[in-house]
């Protein structure tokens, strides 16, 4: 069973990125509240996916407290200003992992994203899982 859930996570994670990478381009013309918003809670819904992938026999709310520990822990390493971190931070995937600047909004965009993965998981996902098992 852990084996199927890690799979189903792995490929919410590749479809977050996917989510999250067209919000930040030029394909997409969002209005002005969700591009400001949209690719930090995108964000915050993979590392959610991510963290449900490696433990997928744990409580959602655990893995969702882990979630926005993470989130949080990298939005404050934005306060972080060293030589070699701001060298990975100006990479166009180092800038997408770390960000580039803490932004306090962010850490509303990022419980709202884990927030969202939480209840799709217990409403949704939670259903397949035991529907596949009867």
């Amino acid at each position: 069973m852990h084996v199927q859930a890690r799979i189903i996570y792995f490929a919410l994670v590749i479809a977050t990125i996917a989510l999250g990478l067209l919000s930040r381009s030029d394909l997409l013309t969002l209005p002005p509240f969700l591009a400001t918003y949209a690719g930090d809670t995108i964000w915050a819904l993979m590392v959610f996916w991510g963290f449900r992938m490696l433990l997928p026999a744990q409580p959602i709310f655990l893995v969702a407290a882990l979630s926005v520990t993470f989130a949080f822990a990298i939005e404050f390493l934005q306060l972080v200003q060293i030589s070699w971190l701001d060298s990975i931070r100006y990479t166009k995937i180092g800038g997408l992992i770390l960000g580039y600047g803490f932004k306090p909004s962010d850490l509303i965009c990022y419980t709202v994203g884990v927030a969202i993965g939480s209840c799709a998981d217990f409403l949704f996902l939670r259903q397949l899982g035991k529907r596949r098992l009867a």
